[in-house]
């Protein structure tokens, strides 16, 4: 990989005239989890959607493996980019087999049919997502969770270095949420992936990523280790929540306890520490 595996620089990003973003700038670190995280509307899936070109930039440009993502063509960039979209749908009566397979296509060409290394590819897939014994059932009779864990496995049969996903636990209750956040910690820590994913829970943001981006009005506030950044006046101001900020017992990363109510006595942030007076 190069230094700078997924890059935007000088990012402007809207849609049909109107600008969410303007002049943006994110470097992932190669090999990271990075979590996007940001209040509704922030701008944080049209970042994804821009760093994976399904979106252009109005200005600026997006930089993959050292050169501008234009300058690939779109199976070249399937072959280094993975991304699952937000509420993905599976054509009806399509198997978990078939629908994995589907990853494979960027390796296809008219000399270059199905081969053993495509069988291999998705059963291994398959396996680390622990749905090879699905695989001739119908994706539309799945549970929420074993449907995620499916369309995670059409990424991973890819084989891409970066792996784009967004909102990927939205929908899911909370074991299963976890159930998909332990996959991909999994992935990122036994394999050689890097991870972005746009994720709406704080703590599952700061227990799971080991690098956040944090957006607020289409602008980045902060990025980096949540141990460097995460503050309760960080949290104030990227979401206008007042909290309490301390380590999480189990990983001892940062954990946002919200205020649901107004001390009786008047209170500010304390600076540097995160507390209330």
């Amino acid at each position: 990989m190069t230094q700078e595996t997924l890059a935007g620089r000088g990012l402007t990003l809207g849609y049909d005239g109107r600008v969410i973003s303007a002049d943006l700038d994110v470097s992932i670190p190669p090999g990271s989890f990075t979590a996007i995280i940001g209040p509704n509307a922030c701008g944080k899936s049209t970042l994804l959607r821009a760093l994976s070109r399904l979106l252009s930039p109005t200005a600026g440009q997006v930089i993959l493996d050292g050169r501008a993502i234009t300058e690939y063509g779109s199976k070249e960039v399937a072959r280094r980019l993975g991304l699952l979209p937000q509420s993905s749908v599976a054509p009806d009566g399509i198997t978990v087999f078939e629908l994995v397979s589907r990853g494979r296509f960027p390796h296809q060409s008219l000399l270059r049919q199905w081969s053993e290394a495509d069988e291999a590819a998705v059963h291994d897939a398959m396996e680390s997502t622990n749905v090879l014994h699905l695989a001739d059932a119908q994706v539309d009779e799945l549970s929420g969770g074993q449907r995620q864990r499916v369309w995670l496995a059409l990424v991973l049969a890819q084989q891409t270095p970066l792996l784009l996903l967004d909102e990927p636990t939205t929908f899911l209750d909370i074991a299963h949420q976890i159930d998909v956040l332990n996959l991909c910690r999994s992935l990122h820590a036994h394999g050689s992936y890097t991870l972005v994913a746009v994720l709406h829970d704080l703590n599952m943001a700061f227990r799971y990523a080991d690098h956040v981006i944090a957006m607020r009005d289409g602008r980045i506030i902060a990025q980096g280790a949540p141990a460097d950044i995460v503050s309760a006046e960080l949290v104030h101001e990227v979401f206008g929540l007042r909290a309490v900020c301390v380590d999480d017992p189990v990983t001892g990363k940062p954990m946002v306890v919200p205020l649901d109510a107004v001390p009786e006595t008047p209170s500010d942030i304390q600076a540097g520490d995160g507390t209330w007076e």
